[in-house]
């Protein structure tokens, strides 16, 4: 199988298009519009976002209070640099999100993308240690997990551990990222292992992997509360996280959650760490943030960190020209607003509940589909040549690819988003489903369904051997 419709018809071919496409041979057809749940495209497709992009249209195309909170934003004052002046957009959604929190995290970094966000954890974290009272210039490593996505940047892709993003630019990334082992429970618990004792296990594989490199050298320990890309929808036994946090504890290391896919109500709770209550010392957060409507992402901070800040020099030694911007703030504000004047997150819970129930009932007993999880509205399903052994498709066949292109086609019209390396960070193939937060019971049936006639198709082109 190759990639369809390398160009679209009735259009000039990708050649000529002056844009940097994700593939420079492949020109994506144009959207046009959209409202709902729904992508209007250029040859008249009505396109089913299943996937809300990334993870990131959580209230969906066009809501109106949203629009016109940029517009509104746009008439008082669209720009201007956080050097010389604030904004009452900054300072309003940073109050929303530090009450959200129960003062917990007490104040909010508002950058564009989910990359500058962990750039921004990663760079406070080296420097809390600096301004402690008594410094510990030392302390100049991190230690997050295999296979994890963290982000694009040189930064962010140092501290994350999988290997076929890794891979073209390993000579160029920071070497003083060490990995353990996820919370996999699919792959990574043993035959008879209990939920507790695989906890115990993971924690002994973190508390060795700090003696390993120097329990004085660790400035945090990064880790997503569910796994996004990287994994498909991963979430962590009970009592994972706290066992987690408590090794940090033990080091004087800081604890950081990267909830940009798997927070801001994606999983059923604003914050998906309020669900075991394991509070981070820092938080990143971004696409459901502002579900689209502007570049906008954030770091939460605690008191704790805040308060070693202030009394050593009161600088955050970090800024970038766009930080704080009115506009991106202005969005972000209103689609949270939205989410709670609608009580979108008990239908995330709701929906969420339908969309498992749907998925196990129509793929449980498919012959290639290995696992069926996630949390909320934010769903993986892991694919495997064979269910008894758990063994990944070859890469050559690249699965994931194949049903994600295959969604893409008019009779389907649908998105899946599509990833590799799900086993090892080069082997492995999953999808990810995640709707916008207003879905309906309906539109759940529309994917549900539409995703089996895709793997259908897929599937019935896979050679048995």
């Amino acid at each position: 199988m190759s990639r369809q419709n390398k160009t679209n018809p009735g259009t000039d071919s990708a050649a000529t298009s002056a844009v940097l496409h994700r593939d420079t041979r492949f020109l994506p057809k144009k959207a046009v519009g959209g409202k709902g749940s729904y992508l209007f495209l250029e040859d008249g497709t009505k396109f089913l976002d299943s996937t809300g992009g990334a993870a990131v249209s959580c209230l969906g195309h066009g809501h109106e209070k949203v629009s016109q909170a940029i517009v509104d934003q746009f008439k008082q004052i669209e720009y201007c640099h956080t050097a010389f002046f604030g904004t009452e957009a900054s300072e309003e959604l940073a109050r929303f999100l530090v009450d959200s929190t129960g003062g917990r995290l007490s104040k909010l970094f508002v950058i564009s993308s989910g990359s500058e966000a962990v750039e921004a954890a990663l760079k406070l974290s080296r420097q809390y240690f600096l301004e402690l009272s008594t410094p510990q210039p030392q302390r100049t490593r991190f230690i997050a997990r295999k296979p994890s996505y963290h982000g694009t940047t040189l930064g962010a892709l140092s501290a994350g551990g999988h290997v076929l993003r890794r891979q073209p630019f390993e000579p160029i990334l920071s070497q003083n990222t060490s990995h353990v082992s996820p919370c996999y429970a699919y792959r990574g618990k043993k035959d008879g292992e209990s939920d507790a004792e695989y906890v115990a296990r993971l924690a002994d594989e973190l508390d060795a992997e700090f003696q390993h490199v120097g329990p004085d050298t660790v400035c945090a320990f990064i880790a997503e509360p569910v796994v996004g890309a990287a994994l498909g929808c991963v979430p962590a036994v009970p009592g994972y996280f706290a066992a987690m946090k408590s090794v940090c504890e033990k080091y004087g290391a800081l604890f950081i959650l990267d909830e940009i896919m798997s927070g801001m109500g994606r999983c059923g709770t604003l914050h998906a760490w309020e669900q075991e209550d394991v509070v981070p010392d820092l938080q990143t957060i971004g696409k459901a943030l502002g579900g689209g409507y502007a570049p906008v992402s954030g770091l939460l901070i605690s008191d704790k960190v805040v308060q070693v800040i202030d009394k050593g020099t009161g600088a955050f030694r970090h800024g970038q020209t766009y930080q704080g911007h009115p506009v991106s703030c202005a969005a972000a504000l209103a689609v949270q607003k939205v989410i709670r004047e609608e009580g979108l997150l008990e239908n995330v819970r709701r929906m969420g509940a339908y969309l498992e129930d749907r998925l196990k009932g129509a793929l449980s007993a498919h012959p290639y589909v290995g696992d069926i999880r996630g949390k909320g509205l934010f769903w993986g399903i892991e694919f495997v040549k064979d269910r008894t052994t758990k063994e990944p498709f070859s890469t050559d066949a690249a699965i994931a690819f194949h049903i994600q292109e295959t969604g893409l086609k008019p009779e389907y019209a649908i998105s899946l988003y599509g990833a590799s390396g799900t086993v090892d960070g080069v082997r492995g193939d999953h999808v990810i489903i995640a709707p916008a937060y207003n879905v309906s019971k309906e539109e759940i049936d529309i994917i549900v369904d539409t995703t089996v006639r895709v793997l259908d198709a897929v599937f019935a082109q896979v050679p048995e051997s």
